[in-house]
């Protein structure tokens, strides 16, 4: 069963988003917040396997609730909840350690689905999407330095061509289609090279491998 903490400001969208989540029955949403600091003790009393987390909320925002929660022993998958796809804050939430996002207006078999594959382990819920996110920001506030170039040396060649695909928005699969490895194989890399770099999941990996250049075009 994958447990769920809803966090948003406005009770209808928690009830939305509650109707929908549990019309799956591999889904109990298992509590819900109002704010920031809600969400933090709500994760500690009933430690959810994945929080939605709308970031604009009053006393205490999404933000800083995400940064919280990544720094628990065993941290929930954090889903941003936006209204709009280039929210800014939505860049510093992946940052913080977000798994990736989701626009309200989700449609219910996406908002299931994003679901199931956080839970998974999966943290880029909508390649192309988050692809899109990454790059604009990357353009906008976050310039190519000699750091981020610097912390790929500690990289195998073929953790790098891993990290480059990570950057593209490409899945597990993809990768070891194209590497022509299997999934358990591609996995392993990307568990070394998240240790390497010292982050927390692949959403990280992607804003690093543009900041260093590693993507074409990034």
């Amino acid at each position: 069963m994958i447990r769920v903490l809803i966090a948003d400001d406005e009770e209808l969208m928690r009830v939305g988003l509650r109707t929908m989540l549990e019309a799956d029955d591999d889904i109990s949403v298992v509590a819900e917040a109002r704010n920031g600091d809600e969400a933090v003790a709500e994760a500690r009393r009933h430690r959810p396997t994945v929080v939605l987390m709308d970031i604009r909320m009053p006393q205490s925002d999404g933000l800083t609730a995400t940064k919280a929660l990544a720094a628990l022993a065993e941290p929930p998958k954090v889903i941003v909840l936006t209204t709009f796809d280039l929210d800014e804050y939505v860049h510093a939430a992946l940052r913080a350690g977000a798994v990736g996002f989701l626009l309200k207006d989700t449609p219910p078999r996406d908002l299931i689905k994003a679901v199931h594959v956080v839970a998974d382990g999966q943290a880029m819920l909508s390649p192309s999407v988050t692809r899109n996110l990454i790059s604009a920001f990357v353009e906008r506030d976050s310039p190519v330095g000699d750091d981020a170039r610097n912390r790929l040396k500690a990289l195998t060649d073929r953790e790098r061509e891993v990290l480059a695909l990570v950057g593209r928005g490409l899945s597990n699969t993809e990768i070891g289609e194209q590497l022509h490895n299997s999934q358990a194989t591609v996995k392993a890399h990307m568990s070394r090279l998240l240790t390497k770099l010292d982050l927390s999941n692949r959403v990280q990996a992607a804003i690093l491998a543009h900041d260093a250049n590693l993507v074409e075009g990034g």
